[in-house]
Order: structure tokens, then sequence, then C-alpha cells
């Protein structure tokens, strides 16, 4: 889960919630960009963290009592083989945008935890494996994963409050074209990409947040009933093609 320490207290995020605002944004990419398998492309973007899912899972306070960061979880092997096995049951496109995005996020692991580098290069073998069967060639799968990446990177930018303000600007992500993104808030609180990447020129996307007002919690049980109990915000964005 994305966690932000508010005035009002923890703001908590769903990893699934997070891969919905990615998938929202992936929907109103140019379409003459778009990959041939479209709608495989779009759900692997909103699965890509399928696995975790708060409410089943015993692992959700920090030893001081608090909801704990996604960032500060590592490598989790049960966690990647779950991902790996929903994905599968989908498509192996999905199962191939998901397995390069994992290998994406633990390569900086495999010289410091011995389960990651042989988890990595069955990951690897895997990719090629899937890309040859569904006549893909490397650099096409790059690209494509370039796009899940940089819908990803987009999302965690709003989900936590990294948007600047005085119309600052802060880099998105490289997308699938190896362009520099940049994303700004402007006029309104509204805000931009520059480059555009989009079709429309301009729409409006939302995610789910709840607020729990308790800073500490003695249980992952006792967390997880405050997060039943807490209030949901939908919180929303507009984006919009900025006038040159």
């Amino acid at each position: 889960m994305i966690v932000n320490y508010t005035a009002q207290g923890w703001e908590v995020i769903t990893q699934r919630a997070h891969g919905l605002l990615a998938a929202q944004l992936a929907m109103h990419w140019q379409k003459s960009r778009r990959p041939a398998r479209w709608t495989e492309t779009v759900l692997a973007i909103a699965g890509h963290d399928d696995a975790q899912i708060e409410l089943e899972a015993d692992d959700l306070l920090t030893p001081q009592g608090g909801p704990v960061n996604f960032a500060m979880k590592l490598f989790e092997p049960e966690h990647c083989r779950r991902l790996a096995d929903f994905s599968l049951s989908k498509s192996r496109y999905i199962a191939l945008l998901t397995s390069m995005h994992m290998v994406f996020l633990y390569d900086k692991e495999k010289e410091t935890n011995p389960l990651v580098k042989p988890f990595l290069a069955e990951q690897v073998k895997l990719q090629h494996q899937w890309q040859k069967e569904l006549h893909i060639k490397p650099a096409e799968a790059e690209q494509i994963y370039g796009l899940l990446e940089w819908c990803d990177a987009f999302s965690l930018l709003l989900a936590q409050h990294e948007v600047q303000p005085e119309h600052r600007m802060i880099e998105i992500s490289n997308g699938p074209d190896e362009k520099e993104y940049r994303l700004q808030q402007i006029s309104g609180g509204r805000l931009t990409v520059l480059p555009w990447p989009f079709e429309e020129p301009e729409f409006e996307i939302r995610l789910e947040t709840r607020l729990i007002d308790q800073l500490t919690f003695k249980s992952n049980d006792e967390f997880k009933k405050r997060f039943l109990a807490a209030p949901v915000i939908e919180k929303k964005w507009v984006l919009c093609k900025k006038k040159v």
C-alpha cells in the first residue's frame, strides 16, 4: 500500500487502486501509438500490483506500529510467484509485461539477496519463450513495457503528492519512445504533461484513498478494521493540453 502522512492522519492507497489509476492514464494514450494488443496492455497496467491484497496480508505494520509504505518492502518470493501466476492465468502477453516489471523492480537487489538472482534468471528465460511464442521482438516488448512503467511512475507521482507547486515541473519517466516527459501544475489546479502524449486535449482521472486518524496500531487486525471503517475519499485530477 501507499501511505502518506498528513495533518489529519494516514492517507492510505491500496496497490490495486494505484494500478487502476495507472490504467486510467493508459486509456487516454494516443490511439496511433497504442500497441496492437491494446486491451491486454491496459489490463497488464491495471493489474501490475494485483497480488498485493492488503486485507489478506499480515505484514502491514512497522515495528513502531505504523502502516508500512510500499517503498519499505523488498523482494518477497511468495508475492512475486503469486503475481506471476495471476498474470499468466490471464494471458502470456500480460505475464510477459508483468515479468518485465518484476525484473525492473528487483534487479537492484540481485547482488544482496541470494533469492533474487535465480528468480530473475527464470523470469528472463520465460520472457524469451513468451516473446517467441507471441511473435514479439525484444525491442517491441521493451517499447510496450515502457508504457507500463511510465503509467506506473505517473500514478505514483500523483498518489504520493509529488506534484510540484508554483508551476514547477517534475520528471515523470522516459516513455515508450524514450522521450523525457514532465508533469506541471497549471492554472486552476489542473495538470499538464510536456510533451502531451494523450489522445484527448482534456480528461479527468480518479483515485480512491482512505484517511485513518489513528497513528499507531497494536496488530494487523486492528489496522484492517480501521482501514475498513475509514472514510473513502475520491481524489480527482484534470489533465489538459497546455496551449502554446
